[in-house]
């Protein structure tokens, strides 16, 4: 019987926030927001080892609450123009794992099915793709019926179309912010100008449930992911015990 691979996940999250500051400890159910993501790592089957990394010691604290290692970020990976791809390189390197798949979580995304980040490696290793990351449906915030105006308030379609049902919209997706599944080989891989170069070339999707995942940026979306933990019952655990890799 083959071995799976080895998974390290990831965990980002900034200090400074400039839409919702601190949200990435801001209590959420019971406890940080970051200790959600630090949850779903641990209980994911696939998951071997779980680090955070930060710039900031609230962060850390809560993290090694959560009984995790910490990597603090050095301040020109910290900053708002920042590339997600740099800090978790950097995760990487220093944590000197050696694990073929690496795992990104946000900070920020407290909600996520429970087998949100088992399906995303999953269908990585099955096939041998070089990155898998989850989608939701974008719905009625559709293409096709966004608009401008222009300087007299006029509407101007974004696409001239005729759909007037929801049902009828041609499906379109957009990253949810639950997880992304990498390979080490692709994480590495840095091509000026080209931003999601770290994703590689045979990039595959899993599709989330609707408002099964949950990305904080607002106040608003704090309290959504809050009602939402709170009615799964969602209890902070326990951390005693809790072995640190």
């Amino acid at each position: 019987m083959t071995s799976r691979p080895r998974v390290l996940a990831v965990i980002i999250g900034r200090a400074n926030s400039k839409g919702l500051p601190g949200k990435n400890v801001m209590p959420i159910a019971g406890q940080p927001m970051v200790r959600h993501s630090i949850d779903d790592a641990h209980q994911a089957d696939c998951v071997d080892r779980v680090i955070v990394s930060t710039d900031g010691e609230a962060i850390a604290d809560a993290a090694r609450a959560g009984g995790v290692e910490v990597i603090m970020r050095p301040s020109d990976l910290a900053h708002d123009t920042a590339t997600v791809d740099s800090a978790v390189r950097h995760a990487v390197e220093y944590s000197d794992d050696q694990a073929p798949i690496i795992v990104i979580l946000y900070a920020n995304v407290p909600v996520r099915p429970d087998d949100l980040i088992d399906r995303a490696v999953t269908t990585l290793i099955e096939t041998a793709a070089d990155s898998v990351q989850s989608y939701a449906n974008v719905g009625k915030h559709h293409p096709y019926w966004m608009v401008s105006l222009d300087e007299q308030r006029r509407v101007q379609p974004h696409v001239r179309n005729t759909v007037y049902r929801r049902q009828d919209l041609p499906q379109l997706l957009i990253p949810d912010g639950g997880v992304i599944a990498v390979t080490r080989t692709s994480l590495f891989k840095v091509v000026e100008d080209e931003p999601h170069a770290f994703l590689g070339e045979d990039r595959r999707g899993i599709i989330s449930p609707e408002g099964s995942v949950v990305d904080v940026d607002s106040a608003i979306d704090a309290s959504v992911a809050e009602a939402i933990l709170l009615r799964s019952g969602a209890k902070p655990s326990p951390v005693k015990g809790r072995a640190v890799h």
